[in-house]
């Protein structure tokens, strides 16, 4: 049985605005109807070998995460949350241990969440040949056959054919993202890859290369899976202890320095999609080359990606351009500058700005809001409740609070006293009383809450009970 390994963590900020650190792209529907987090689930369903996967994924995501699975019907065997990003291979290193904990060792496919794959079939030819290789001790990964001389990847350099594994090679050498002009001559060869990012290999051999080539690594990661603990449905790695690995990627702490390197060539459509370069280069395409999404109206645009998330874009006159709407961000740029979105995600940070890190409507685990408007001593929030779900028991220093019910029935708790409102009424949270919000019922409530006082931020909230296990002080 082959236990896949899904790396959630990332925070995928080259495709800003859409992208951001509190809800990066594995969290996004950007090729399809699925999010690239389901997808990647998803196109394992038909792979006979394959079991539950188990997730890697940071901590603040792991409402958004555990959702996505619900959604679609599937149970994880386990989702482990780092504290902190600290690169691939801790976190394969983390997958390994939880996998064997209960005397097993299974097979790993590490997959990354946010990769496009278009042929499923071919990928799982793939997986065949990666697993009988991994059998027999190979560390494998899986090379994707180039179509362009492309220089946001590193290249694999295939050796002879694995004897007993149709279909593997031996790793001659890694090599670092090359200039166009050597892209071009490792495609003219027929003997390089592209760096997938996918491996697979057995969960004990894993954490046997990291004992002899990366041990810090290794005992780090013991250190925080030892002392870490389960969390409702997720497990915990201990924050100081997994902040002390060393950061590091599996390809240079591992695969570059093992002697069992083998690698299986992949031709499935695959895309990193990580930019709106490949985003665009991967999308359905128009008779003039434009990839749209969303509310479009085009005159004379070509070769452009276009993207509305809520308003009507319009454009005229533009070639080979990216035009991405939301709700608090416009992008425009030309499409061979996607590389200096970091700059502006950098400009934002820099200024504080929240635009960086979270969307106007942030999800939490017992549905949503989004800010309407903030004034200077005032703020208007839209809050969506799921039904039977409830926000922590919680009270404001700063701030009173009015809500009106929209849609749906809501439950007030103020005090020790209840009360039932339904569409049309409203109440009011004085300044620090305790509080709760509830939906009873089984349709989503929506409401209106007017906030006013001296200070409107959302650490302004202290928590006295709370369903999902978060933090006393903290956001809602």
């Amino acid at each position: 049985m082959i236990v896949p390994v899904i790396l959630a963590g990332g925070s995928g900020t080259r495709l800003w605005p859409l992208s951001r650190d509190m809800y990066p792209k594995q969290l996004l529907c950007l090729a399809g109807e699925r999010t690239m987090l389901q997808a990647t689930v998803a196109r394992l369903s038909g792979h006979t070998q394959t079991g539950a996967p188990l997730v890697v994924a940071n901590e603040n995501h792991r409402f958004h995460v555990a959702e996505q699975f619900q959604q679609i019907g599937v149970v994880p065997q386990g989702i482990l949350l780092e504290p902190v990003g600290r690169n691939t291979a801790p976190a394969i290193c983390a997958a390994a241990l939880y996998a064997t904990a209960g005397g097993e060792d299974p097979l790993l496919c590490v997959l990354p969440s946010d990769h496009y794959i278009k042929d499923d079939s071919a990928f799982h030819q793939a997986l065949d040949a990666a697993a009988l290789a991994a059998e027999d001790g190979a560390m494998v990964t899986f090379g994707v056959a180039p179509s362009a001389p492309e220089t946001g990847y590193g290249y694999i350099q295939k050796g002879p054919p694995l004897a007993r594994t149709t279909g593997a090679f031996a790793i001659a050498r890694f090599v670092e993202k090359p200039d166009k002009a050597t892209a071009g001559e490792y495609i003219a060869s027929g003997n390089y890859l592209w760096n997938s990012g996918m491996f697979v290999f057995r969960a004990s051999r894993v954490a046997e290369e990291l004992a002899k080539h990366a041990p810090a690594i290794l005992n780090a990661v013991r250190e925080a899976f030892g002392r870490g603990r389960r969390d409702l449905d997720f497990f915990r790695l201990d924050a100081q202890a997994f902040a002390s690995c060393p950061p590091d990627s599996i390809d240079y702490a591992v695969m570059e320095k093992t002697a069992q390197g083998a690698v299986v060539p992949l031709e499935a459509g695959w895309s990193d999609l990580g930019s709106w370069e490949a985003l665009w280069q991967a999308g359905d395409k128009d008779h003039d080359g434009n990839v749209t999404t969303g509310d479009v109206v085009l005159h004379g645009v070509k070769d452009s990606l276009l993207h509305s998330s809520g308003r009507m874009v319009a454009a005229a006159g533009l070639s080979g351009h990216i035009v991405v709407e939301t709700p608090d961000a416009v992008l425009v740029m030309p499409r061979d500058k996607v590389q200096d979105v970091r700059h502006i995600v950098a400009a934002l940070k820099a200024a504080g700005r929240p635009e960086a890190g979270v969307h106007r409507r942030v999800v939490r685990p017992w549905g949503s809001y989004e800010t309407l408007i903030l004034g200077g001593r005032f703020q208007v929030k839209r809050i969506i409740v799921k039904p039977g779900a409830r926000l922590s028991s919680q009270k404001h220093y700063h701030r009173a609070e009015h809500w009106i019910v929209v849609h749906g029935t809501a439950l007030i708790t103020r005090g020790d006293k209840e009360t039932i409102l339904q569409e049309d009424q409203s109440a009011y949270i004085p300044l620090g009383t305790i509080h709760r919000l509830e939906n009873p019922g089984k349709i989503p409530l929506e409401l209106i809450e007017v906030q006013s006082g001296s200070y409107l931020g959302e650490d302004d909230i202290v928590r006295f009970d709370d369903d999902y296990g978060r933090d006393r002080q903290g956001g809602a």
